[in-house]
């Protein structure tokens, strides 16, 4: 029987090698007081998985959600409807607070608002967050397209660490082929968000 060492080894490889496949680098953005990330372009049928990866990114506001949303093909304005699911670990520099706990001011039933992702974001000069989401098959026109994100920050009102994971689903059956990230309020100052399709094995 695996050990919890070896159980999370196990989970850590196979998001990043998932079914044996091969990442392949598509597209890189790079933030410089930019209002919105989009990505309108190379999603399509060629990958089942596309998979954006966070470095570093940097609020010029304080105290501000990432987060993002997409366009089924065709639509326009971000807004698709989604069901979603949010819990985070945090623990502050003065150890004082530290928790693991269901975020239900950060899911949504059925909405249409931009997705958060991450919460807190601190704009100190040295702060900055960074994670990865995955999309599965969003160009199937059968099913409802599932997501999965992890995103660790230096949480503003914590004072401290958060880690936070968020999954969901579009309630859509048309293929989505735009990816839109923003921070709630304020423009991303600087950072690197790279998306990668993902080869079947």
């Amino acid at each position: 029987m695996a050990n919890y060492s070896d159980i999370k080894y196990n989970m850590t490889l196979s998001s990043n090698v998932t079914g044996g496949g091969s990442m392949v680098l598509l597209s890189t953005v790079t933030a410089s007081s930019s209002a919105t990330i989009d990505f309108t372009s190379n999603i399509d049928s060629t990958y089942k998985e596309y998979v954006f990866k966070f470095f570093n990114l940097h609020p010029a506001t304080d105290n501000v959600n990432f987060t993002f949303q997409a366009n089924v093909s065709g639509a326009s304005g971000f807004n698709e409807t989604m069901t979603t699911t949010n819990f985070r670990a945090y623990h502050s520099e003065d150890g004082n607070y530290a928790a693991i706990e269901y975020n239900t001011a950060d899911d949504q039933a059925q909405g249409t608002s931009y997705q958060i992702l991450s919460e807190g974001n601190d704009n100190d000069n040295d702060n900055g967050l960074s994670g990865e989401l995955t999309l599965f098959n969003p160009s199937s026109t059968t099913f409802v397209k599932h997501f999965v994100s992890r995103c660790c920050t230096y949480n503003h009102g914590i004072v401290g660490m958060e880690d936070e994971f968020v999954a969901g689903y579009f309630n859509v059956t048309g293929a989505i082929d735009e990816v839109s990230f923003k921070m709630s309020s304020g423009n991303v100052d600087a950072g690197t968000i790279k998306m990668y399709g993902l080869k079947d094995s």
